[in-house]
């Protein structure tokens, strides 16, 4: 199973941007994707961004054109930029990684994320 930690939560006002990381640990050679969910209070847990292998990337609605999902293969890391940031952008935002052909997931511990003034 692969192990994912990731790094570069806090606290930023509305408008404002942060970069999160996520370390992958225990890959193997059958990843198929990494990506970023999110859980905010009262909410049900949302995919907000998802790289595949061929660097192809897929957002929903709510954050594109505002947050950009990458990776750095030779690292084994994958980024998240987050843009113009709202206080419905607060969450705890969790690092995932699917492997084989069931898909099996993988998640973070996670890194809370408050957009607030």
């Amino acid at each position: 199973q692969v192990q994912l930690v990731e790094s570069g939560g806090g606290l930023v006002q509305p408008g404002g941007s942060l970069r999160l990381s996520c370390a992958a640990s225990g890959t193997g050679n059958d990843l198929n994707g990494m990506g970023w969910y999110r859980l905010a209070p009262g909410k049900g847990r949302e995919l907000i961004a998802t790289i595949a292998s061929d660097d192809s990337t897929q957002y929903p609605p709510s954050v594109k054109g505002r947050f950009t999902i990458s990776r750095d293969a030779a690292k084994n890391t994958v980024y998240l930029q987050m843009t113009s940031l709202t206080p419905e952008d607060t969450a705890m935002y969790y690092c995932a990684a699917w492997q084989g052909a069931d898909g099996i997931e993988s998640l973070g511990q996670g890194t809370q994320v408050t957009v607030s003034s």
